[in-house]
């Protein structure tokens, strides 16, 4: 039975990148067939694909759902959006010296004050005094990822965002979909590989790390997904041409994956709290395009349960000797789905 230390490994610490290569690009590709591997870089990627092929990417948009503030007593406090409610609530988690109470008042960023409901589990439910997506983006922050140790600038904004970002509701973005830009998407779709795609809202449960040595024990994070009927019918006419569903990120694997537990790929919108370890069954995706991902995390398992739990250590191990680029900001890989698993 595989623990939470099969999902463990050193990672130097200069290997995480903290800030995005000149060029969306000019990342590394590592591409993994079984144990096979290549060094590449992303601007191969048209040459493992072919005609006939659909790529589905997570057309998911980063809020700036990160803000500062103080307590009514004067405290300072961090809020980090998790996800929108109603129109004026949200839940949010919040770090403050004390945990505040209900009905305490929070004046963030200096522009507004929210009154604490109550808690939600790990989180807090917060009401806006208006419209919350507007006041989050007029008024937050872009929240990077807690291991990139730099505030987020201008170049952050437009480079912590996928170029088909459209529907807001992230906290973090998908992150394979980073390397992509126009030119490459014209390529492939030059090369007759059809392109869709779906939306999943990544919560901030995603940096969290797995805190049982039982995987059992486990409980993902709710993530809110929307699946197209105009994508189930791209995979349906994938499948009758012969062709191979590639996910772009974990999140659209999840969605896929979550959307077909039934057996049936189905359209709609709904919550996922998929939990993908060694041993799943996957109903849809191929070929997965992602970064690299945290020691433990469930995001290293779900890549494991994909490729193979002793070929995803060999190209982890491969990929730290070879100088890739890790994390958000990092290189990827290229994951033909290992039957055999």
């Amino acid at each position: 039975m595989l623990t939470l230390d099969d999902f463990d490994y050193l990672l130097p610490p200069d290997r995480i990148a903290q800030v995005p290569l000149a060029e969306r690009t000019a990342s590394r590709l590592l591409v993994l067939r079984g144990a096979s591997m290549d060094d590449r870089s992303i601007v191969d990627l048209p040459d493992w694909l072919a005609p006939g092929d659909l790529v589905v990417m997570n057309d998911t948009r980063v809020l700036h759902a990160r803000l500062f503030g103080v307590k009514n007593s004067g405290g300072q406090v961090e809020v980090l959006v998790e996800r929108p409610l109603a129109d004026n609530e949200v839940l949010a988690q919040v770090r403050a010296s004390k945990p505040p109470k209900p009905g305490c008042r929070l004046r963030l960023e200096d522009a507004f004050e929210v009154e604490v409901l109550g808690r939600d589990g790990e989180f807090y439910r917060l009401r806006f005094p208006d419209r919350a997506l507007e006041l989050i983006e007029r008024h937050g922050r872009l929240p990077l990822p807690p291991y990139i140790e730099h505030p987020a600038t201008a170049a952050d904004e437009k480079r912590y965002q996928t170029v088909f970002a459209r529907a807001k509701g992230s906290v973090a973005a998908p992150t394979a979909g980073l390397h992509f830009d126009a030119n490459l998407l014209e390529r492939l779709g030059a090369c007759g590989v059809d392109t869709a795609t779906v939306t999943l809202h990544v919560g901030a449960g995603t940096f969290q790390p797995v805190r049982v040595h039982n995987l059992a024990d486990h409980r993902m994070h709710r993530e809110h997904y929307l699946l197209p009927e105009a994508t189930v019918a791209a995979v349906a006419a994938c499948r009758a041409r012969g062709g191979r569903i590639v996910a772009v990120g974990t999140t659209t694997l999840r969605t896929l994956e979550s959307a077909a537990l039934a057996g049936e790929l189905r359209a709609g919108e709904g919550e996922t709290e998929l939990f993908v370890t060694p041993g799943f069954r996957f109903r849809v995706v191929d070929m997965l395009l992602t970064n690299f991902h945290l020691p433990k995390s469930t995001l290293l398992m779900l890549v494991s349960a994909f490729g193979g739990v002793q070929e995803i250590r060999a190209a982890y191990r491969h990929a730290i000797d070879s100088n890739y680029r890790f994390f958000s900001y990092g290189d990827a890989m290229l994951i033909y789905r290992n039957n055999a698993v």
